[in-house]
């Protein structure tokens, strides 16, 4: 059975931690990792493969099938729903949360009462089962973690350490304590897409009333996944996103868009069809043409490929989770026409 992770950090009582919290605590990256108490937590462990994974929050994100590159970055969902901000996952044993809570009563630092209570919770006296040591392997004592940005939301996990036997699914009343589909959604805040800057065609500048081609490159747009585990229960879960739609605004009211919609769907799949000579007089399966001319300016076009995001878990689990959406914006020149006069 994988070890815990050892903390040395100061653990205080649920309203004042998440206050110290909220000030900032040192955190090893962005992304997810830390517990309420101002804990960080991560770990990076390479596999035999060459497979990288990385421990934030309790949870291990495989990344190795995420989306690469400078131009990557996450998907925004296309609903209100979002990730959650904390969550519940196994902590310490009990010998380990034993070594950690006894040097913080011994210091008087969190005031007498409390310390007495703690201890009576623990049940701190007793030498064979305190700390739940009579159950040691068999079980966690679980806490919460936050997503370093603190987000809306961050500070609901204010639950104290509470015990898991292992099998056992934690507590139905402790929102987001990490189940299979709460990993796919700690999944889905890891994803990482590629940049949705679109080929044109014409490429430097187009011209007013021509059509302007527009496509992504197929080979960057494949699905990618990433799979959270919490080793030490045996659960985990896959967010996979596929791209399915990419939606065009030209940036101008002053323009039409192919199709009407703007939204181009992914075919055979690519999303829109590279321009080839000799189509010049056909209509782009995805593109824009533009009224006007931008002047001695730009317009920004607004690229915007939309995710199909499901995933799978330990136990057959699965389902859906809501589309996510990654954009960028462009430059473009519009040029008049010239009529030359012999």
């Amino acid at each position: 059975m994988p070890a815990m992770i050892r903390r040395n950090v100061l653990i205080l009582p649920a309203g004042l931690a998440l206050l110290l919290a909220a000030v900032g605590p040192a955190h090893a990256e962005k992304g997810f990792g830390g517990a309420t108490d101002g804990q960080t937590e991560q770990r990076a462990d390479t596999g035999d493969d060459g497979t990288v994974s990385v421990t934030v929050g309790g949870v291990v994100f495989d990344r190795s099938k995420n989306g690469s590159g400078d131009s990557v970055g996450p998907v925004t969902s296309a609903t209100s729903w979002s990730p959650p901000a904390c969550w519940y996952a196994p902590k310490f044993s009990p010998q380990e949360l034993q070594d950690y809570l006894e040097p913080i009563w011994e210091a008087e630092s969190t005031g007498y009462q409390w310390d007495a209570e703690q201890r009576e919770k623990y049940n701190a006296k007793d030498e064979k089962k305190g700390f739940n040591k009579d159950k040691t392997g068999k079980g966690f004592w679980w806490g919460s973690y936050v997503n370093e940005s603190f987000p809306p939301g961050w500070d609901k996990c204010d639950t104290d350490y509470f015990w898991v036997d292992l099998g056992d699914p934690p507590p139905a009343d402790k929102e987001n304590a990490v189940t299979p589909e709460v990993l796919a959604e700690l999944a889905y805040a890891e994803i990482r897409v590629p940049g949705t800057e679109v080929t044109l065609a014409p490429a430097e500048a187009t011209k007013v009333n021509l059509p302007t081609w527009a496509w992504l490159d197929g080979a960057e747009f494949k699905p990618v996944s990433v799979t959270a585990s919490v080793e030490e229960i045996g659960i985990n879960a896959t967010a996979t996103a596929e791209p399915v739609s990419l939606r065009i605004e030209p940036g101008t009211p002053d323009a039409e868009t192919y199709p009407a919609s703007g939204v181009c769907e992914i075919k055979d799949g690519r999303i829109g069809a590279p321009y080839e000579k000799g189509s010049a007089d056909d209509t782009p399966s995805c593109g824009v043409k533009y009224l006007r001319s931008s002047g001695e300016g730009t317009f920004p076009l607004q690229a915007t490929v939309t995710w199909e995001i499901h995933w799978t878990g330990s136990g057959g689990a699965g389902g859906d989770l809501p589309d996510g959406t990654f954009g960028a914006t462009q430059d473009v020149v519009v040029q008049e026409i010239q009529a030359v006069n012999r």
